[in-house]
């Protein structure tokens, strides 16, 4: 957008080498839905000094190969400058709609509409690194990770409704409540929320009373041995391995926990760019 407008002209191309970087097709994609600079409007604020595609490249090199943001390679923005404006696209909720408007487009390239009217939750321990603060780290007993966890809740494609981010040591019931709060202040349409016997107990009636959602418990059967698929669960298995593929994801690095659920967005901003730029045609 900001080469669009004759900005960041000044500043050197930079050719694509890593494989990160998104390709014409993906940044078709993405620049469709990125949100509309302020300062064109006369709304205040200077012309942007560097082309959001640098911006976003970037920001996917950080993502995908998990290294330190002071350790960004030099042929991309100054880090403080990608750091800036990764913190403010989060607290402006621009991420949210980017991430928002490329799911729906996935949901309707497989036919789907775009509220779901199911979903699917489930949580995951992540180890911390030393740049996590004790005040936002727990224990988790049952998995042995000290760290945080994160309450993710799916649809049955598999595309990412809500993140949470909490210390480990939170129970999933507990980290259920706020998420399937927010999943009900997003989507009125979802009715039915699958989930493992984590979740079974008063949190069943609670949501059954509070939000009018049917909670379904996919329990293992106390039969099976080794590794069994579960109906509807496997899908936000699923998930959480597209989510791994970022090495930034694998360990909590960040100091803040909202920073990891953008990292988290991030994740499937570049999964879902790619899904849709196999599907589009260039002008």
């Amino acid at each position: 957008m900001a080469c669009r407008w004759e900005h960041g002209r000044r500043h050197p191309v930079r050719p694509h080498s890593y494989t990160s970087d998104t390709t014409d097709a993906q940044w078709q994609v993405i620049a469709a839905v990125m949100p509309w600079p302020a300062w064109l409007d006369g709304n205040g604020g200077r012309p942007e000094e560097y082309c959001r595609r640098l911006i976003v490249d970037a920001i996917f090199y950080v993502a995908d190969n998990g290294c330190k943001w002071r350790n960004l390679p030099c042929d991309f923005p100054p880090w403080r400058t990608v750091h800036a404006i990764f913190t403010r696209w989060w607290q402006d909720s621009d991420v949210h709609a980017i991430h928002n408007d490329l799911r729906d487009q996935v949901r309707r390239n497989e036919g789907r509409d775009a509220d779901p009217t199911a979903a699917i939750i489930d949580s995951q321990s992540v180890r911390a690194a030393e740049t996590v603060g004790t005040q936002s780290r727990g224990y988790d007993a049952g998995k042995r990770v000290a760290g945080r966890k994160r309450h993710v809740i799916v649809d049955t494609v598999g595309l990412l409704l809500v993140v949470m981010v909490t210390t480990a040591s939170v129970q999933d019931r507990d980290g259920a409540r706020p998420a399937l709060l927010h999943l009900r202040d997003l989507f009125e349409s979802i009715r039915l929320v699958w989930a493992d016997g984590g979740y079974a107990g008063k949190l069943v009636d609670w949501a059954r009373e509070k939000l009018q959602l049917t909670l379904e418990i996919v329990k293992r059967s106390d039969d099976a041995k080794g590794f069994v698929v579960l109906p509807r669960r496997w899908v936000v298995e699923r998930t959480l391995s597209w989510i791994f593929q970022r090495r930034r994801c694998v360990r909590d690095y960040e100091r803040l926990p909202e920073h990891h659920e953008a990292m988290v967005k991030w994740s499937m901003i570049t999964l879902m760019a790619r899904r849709l730029a196999r599907t589009t045609k260039r002008p």
